[in-house]
């Protein structure tokens, strides 16, 4: 049930990052398909390893197609756009998906390598955490690589419980209840 006293985030948001830089954050677009496609080509080897949780080169055509067109009724997508140089670039992205059956939803949040530990993740994630509340999601909940030390510490800044998942050692279950 929707709490009328929350309201979400005025999107999109300007963002001043602990080092200067700026960004912006807003809802994703059919139109960032070439964008998002740019950013994936971008990462490290290890982001992708961090995000996907298998080593991955390439990416179906149609998951781009897909996470440009979030179902309104059960996604929220956003992405971060750099406001460096004469073209704003995707920077990052963070996302969350209702779990079907439950009041509950599962997040993912994925940064360029060098807009690491600049407060920009956070940003997403209270973001994300604020739409979530404003819309009557109950709980948030993320699946981490056990060695993601950095995800992790961000989650349990946020709030976030820290369990083991209990079908594959190598990952933890991250929890908020909203």
């Amino acid at each position: 049930m929707r709490d009328e006293h929350q309201r979400e985030t005025p999107l999109p948001l300007a963002v001043t990052l602990r080092n200067g830089r700026r960004a912006t954050v807003r809802p994703i677009r059919p139109e960032d398909k070439d964008g998002l496609e740019a950013a994936f080509e971008h990462l490290s080897a290890e982001a992708r390893y961090t995000r996907f949780f298998t080593a991955v080169r390439t990416l179906p055509e149609k998951v781009f197609d897909s996470a440009t067109h979030p179902a309104p009724d059960r996604e929220v997508a956003l992405v971060a756009l750099s406001d460096e140089g004469p073209r704003q670039s995707i920077i990052g992205g963070a996302r969350y998906a209702l779990t079907p059956g439950n009041n509950s939803c599962e997040f993912a949040v994925t940064l360029a390598d060098d807009w690491h530990g600049l407060g920009l993740a956070r940003r997403l994630m209270e973001t994300l955490i604020e739409i979530a509340r404003a819309r009557g999601v109950q709980r948030m909940e993320g699946f981490v690589l056990a060695a993601n030390s950095s995800m992790r510490g961000l989650a349990a800044r946020l709030g976030f419980a820290d369990m083991q998942c209990p079908e594959d050692p190598t990952l933890r279950v991250v929890t908020l209840e909203l």
